[in-house]
C-alpha cells in the first residue's frame, strides 16, 4: 500500500492505495495484507480506504479497485472489473468530504476491450470528478498499453481529468499525451536515480560505467537544475559507486527534469503547438529516426504526423 501522509504544512495533491500487491488476499470485502510494521495480517476496505484518505485531506483520492496484472487473463480479470465497480459505490457513500475532495474511479479490465468498455461506461455513470486508468505497466507488451491508453481516453469524458496510473517512462508520457491522458504518476525518476541513471532529453545517462570517471561536462548542458550547476559526470560517477547522496543528487536532477518536460508538453498545449512539441522530442530521443512501431502506431490514431521523424522503410 502506497499512502502520500500529510507531513506538518504540506499539503497533499494526491493519495494512492492497493497497488498490485502480490502477498495481499483480495476479497469482496476487501483487501487482506501483512502490516510492514508488525507483520499482521491487516483488512483494508474500501470504507476504511476512503476514511484514512479523507483524514489525510488530499486533493484528489483514488476509489479502492480489484487490480491485477495485464497479462492475467480469464475469469480472474473479469471478477476483479467487476469487483471494482462494486467497490466505487462502496467509496461514494463513504466518502464525507465531496467538496472539498475529488474522488477518482478506476478503469480496470486488463488489455481485454470488452471488459475495459463495461468499466468506463459504470464510472461514468457514476458521475465521478475525474477518472484513472488503471491496471497498466503490468508487464504488458507497449502495444496493447497504448491501445488501452487510447480506447479509455476516447471514452471517458473530455471535461474531466484522465490520469494514467503508474506511467513514468518520458516517452509514455508523450505519448499518452497525444491519445487525450492528463495525468501521471511513477517512482520512475527516484528508483532510477538509485541505480545511477540520469534522466537526460536523448534518453538516459547511466553514471556507473567507467566512461564516466573522467567526464568533466555536467550531466545535461541544457538543465538548469542545481546538480548540474554544481557537479560533473566524474563527481557524481564517483557518488553513485561509494555514497548515497548521488542516488539523491540523480533523484534532484531526474525530478527536475521531468517537471520541465511537463512544463515544456503542458505550454506547447496551450500555445496550440503540441505536434511541433511531439516531433522536437522524437528527433532529439531517436536520432537515427527508429522511432518505436509502437509509437508511430499510437500516432497515428492520436493525428500527429512523426513522418519526419522515422528512417524510410526499404
Amino acid at each position: 500500500m502506497k499512502v502520500h501522509l500529510e507531513v506538518h504544512d504540506i499539503h497533499p495533491v494526491l493519495s494512492f492505495q492497493v497497488s498490485l500487491l502480490d502477498l495481499a488476499d483480495i476479497t469482496e470485502e476487501g483487501v487482506t495484507f501483512q502490516s510492514p510494521a508488525d507483520g499482521k495480517p491487516m483488512l483494508l476496505t474500501p470504507e476504511e480506504s476512503i476514511r484514512i484518505q479523507n483524514k489525510i485531506g488530499a486533493d484528489i483520492i483514488m476509489a479502492l479497485d480489484d487490480v491485477v496484472r495485464t497479462t492475467i487473463t480469464g475469469p480472474r480479470m473479469e471478477e476483479a472489473m467487476y469487483r471494482t465497480l462494486r467497490w466505487i459505490d462502496r467509496c461514494i457513500a463513504a466518502h464525507e468530504r465531496p467538496d472539498a475532495q475529488n474522488l477518482f474511479g478506476i478503469v480496470q479490465g486488463g488489455v481485454d476491450p470488452i471488459l475495459r468498455d463495461i468499466c468506463v461506461r459504470g464510472l461514468v455513470e457514476r458521475n465521478l470528478p475525474g477518472y484513472a486508468i488503471g491496471g497498466l505497466a503490468g508487464g504488458e507488451d507497449k502495444d496493447s498499453f497504448w491501445r488501452v491508453v487510447a480506447q479509455c481516453t476516447a471514452a471517458l469524458p473530455a471535461d474531466k481529468p484522465r490520469y494514467v496510473m503508474g506511467v513514468g517512462y518520458p516517452l509514455d508520457i508523450v505519448v499518452c499525451s497525444a491519445l487525450g491522458a492528463d495525468m501521471y504518476d511513477c517512482v520512475y525518476p527516484t528508483r532510477t536515480a538509485r541505480f545511477g541513471t540520469a534522466l537526460i532529453p536523448e534518453g538516459v545517462l547511466k553514471l556507473k560505467h567507467n566512461a564516466m570517471a573522467s567526464d568533466e561536462r555536467p550531466i545535461d548542458s541544457t538543465c538548469t537544475c542545481m546538480v548540474c550547476k554544481k557537479y560533473t559526470r566524474a563527481y557524481l560517477h564517483y557518488l553513485v559507486t561509494k555514497d548515497p547522496m548521488g542516488s539523491q543528487l540523480l533523484s534532484y536532477h531526474n525530478l527536475s527534469y521531468m517537471m520541465r518536460l511537463s512544463q515544456n508538453l503542458h505550454m506547447s498545449i496551450v500555445e496550440g503547438r503540441f505536434p511541433q512539441f511531439v516531433q522536437g522530442f522524437l528527433r532529439i530521443q531517436f536520432p537515427k529516426g527508429d522511432v518505436p512501431k509502437w509509437v508511430c502506431n499510437a500516432m497515428e490514431v492520436a493525428g500527429i504526423d512523426i513522418s519526419s521523424c522515422c528512417s524510410p522503410i526499404h
